[in-house]
């Protein structure tokens, strides 16, 4: 198929964006860009199915096939949004909300949010079922429908069946996710920076054939990271056909992350997102064999949160807690291939914050299971605000293996740059950093940032793997008023520890 509609360069599509943005800033029905942005990406997820259901129809009529549209008439973009001058105002307005209305051909039907969920795949898992479980969780808030026609309008310049203009607005999406990320990190959801993101990948190293899994995926970063990471391994169709279909799974129960996710995805070339829209935590870890298990996990589960008590009966009664952290731990243990027939366990790449690491009881005994049972071999601890500006949260990247038991545990503690005190929202961590523990990843040794400590010191200490570095010097006056206050409490704790063990020694000798 030859595409001879015009190119659209990066400058013409961030000002393309910037002006429907404008836009939607009018409409009284939108507050800021957690409302603006999934209203923006659901016009374009409309736009691009149909830029590439006329793609696949030119495919199949050359091919002498009939072509089956995912989405019939007259509720195609082309039917409805195409022409500048088409459906607009109240009418319009009607046509996307209502659950009965007129459609643009006159007749009376579905309107198109209840046409979008009502659609069924043939077999399970084609592009209908995706495009149904977008819409269920997807509501238009714009009022205004004269507003929403010139959104229309814009998003019609950009051209979905161009390579080009597919790669410009993804880079240009990936600015807007960040910004959605910004948005709502106010409102408690701390996202993957992409530098952290891509060192996981990177040291894990998926290969094509294997399945990577994210559990809490929220708009798709591990996912999209991965993806290009094994699309460079690919060298014939069926490569290509394995990476589409057998790579790659998901889930997040939250309707906006999903739907940014499936546009994400999309855009980076993805062509049928297996993205499971609801709580990865609702089945009973017992239920879980060997079928549900898979060969890589990479996440950042939410930190705290509080989970309903029908989910925490998923777990055992004696690792049962509130503390999502450790509710995802326990799922991702379960879900990791085992090392049976000579191949080797499944993998793991999680971002847990500080508590998890030196937290007692419930998780202690989750801490003891994952030492007896996976190979813990490397806790790289993050400096200071690789989340500012949203928490100050001390946090870490586990990785561990399903081909257990833990013998000795390496620590790398990546170091703030000369100079700086913590990241900030116009500072943040980039990858570049990242480049000396990548260095020593296959080839370790024990230096200023590096160190390993035996599995029998964990245990002895309770499963308590807040191990600090040894070669360290604390200055206490570059700390976050939060980690001085937990480092003066933790050293309290420990002189009352020292007078308790001493008069215990003593007491016998004075009777």
């Amino acid at each position: 198929m030859v595409d001879n509609k015009p190119k659209v360069t990066t400058q013409q599509l961030g000002s393309l964006i910037k002006s429907a943005r404008d836009i939607m800033r009018k409409d009284k029905g939108l507050n800021g860009d957690l409302d603006r942005l999934p209203m923006l990406t659901w016009i374009m997820f409309l736009k691009f199915l149909d830029d590439m259901e006329r793609m696949r129809e030119t495919e199949s009529m050359l091919a002498g096939e009939k072509y089956l549209s995912a989405i019939e008439r007259p509720y195609r973009w082309r039917d409805w949004a195409e022409k500048e001058d088409g459906i607009t105002g109240d009418e319009l307005i009607a046509f996307i909300n209502n659950e009965d209305a007129v459609r643009p051909d006159g007749t009376k039907g579905l309107g198109l949010f209840s046409y979008l969920r009502s659609l069924q795949g043939s077999n399970g898992g084609d592009r209908r079922d995706v495009i149904a479980i977008v819409f269920r969780g997807t509501i238009n808030r714009m009022v205004n429908g004269y507003l929403l026609r010139d959104i229309i309008n814009l998003v019609n310049r950009i051209h979905f069946t161009s390579s080009e203009d597919i790669h410009t607005l993804s880079h240009l999406y990936e600015s807007m996710l960040k910004e959605m990320r910004d948005a709502a990190g106010d409102a408690g959801e701390f996202y993957t920076p992409r530098p952290v993101i891509r060192f996981m990948v990177e040291v894990n190293d998926p290969k094509l054939g294997e399945v990577v899994l994210d559990p809490a995926c929220g708009t798709g970063g591990f996912l999209v990271e991965s993806f290009e990471y094994l699309k460079k391994q690919c060298k014939r169709a069926e490569d290509f056909e394995k990476l589409q279909r057998d790579s790659l799974l998901g889930g997040d129960a939250k309707p906006l992350p999903y739907l940014l996710c499936q546009m994400n995805l999309l855009l980076h070339g993805l062509d049928y997102p297996r993205i499971d829209p609801l709580n990865s935590l609702r089945f009973p870890l017992r239920e879980m064999g060997d079928k549900e298990r898979v060969d890589i996990i990479l996440t950042n589960p939410p930190f705290g949160g509080e989970e309903e008590r029908g989910i925490l009966s998923n777990f055992p009664e004696d690792k049962q807690t509130a503390e999502t952290t450790l509710l995802f731990l326990q799922l991702i243990m379960r879900k990791l291939k085992r090392n049976v027939g000579g191949q080797k366990g499944g993998r793991c790449g999680i971002v847990v914050p500080n508590g998890t690491l030196f937290g007692d009881g419930v998780s202690a005994r989750i801490k003891k299971e994952l030492l007896e049972k996976f190979n813990l071999h490397t806790i790289v601890r993050l400096p200071n605000g690789v989340f500012a500006p949203y928490t100050g949260i001390a946090t870490n990247l586990l990785f561990f293996e399903r081909d257990g038991p833990t013998n000795e545990i390496w620590y790398y503690e990546l170091p703030l740059p000369e100079g700086r005190r913590q990241y900030t929202k116009t500072n943040p961590l980039r990858f570049e950093e990242f480049e000396p523990v990548v260095s020593w990843w296959d080839h370790r040794t024990v230096n200023e940032y590096g160190w390993k400590v035996p599995v029998k010191k964990v245990i002895e200490s309770g499963y308590n793997l807040d191990i600090k570095n040894p070669k360290a010097r604390i200055d206490a006056a570059h700390l976050p008023p939060e980690q001085l206050v937990d480092s003066i409490l933790k050293n309290e704790q420990r002189v009352f520890e020292i007078i308790a063990e001493i008069k215990q020694t003593l007491e016998p000798s004075s009777k």
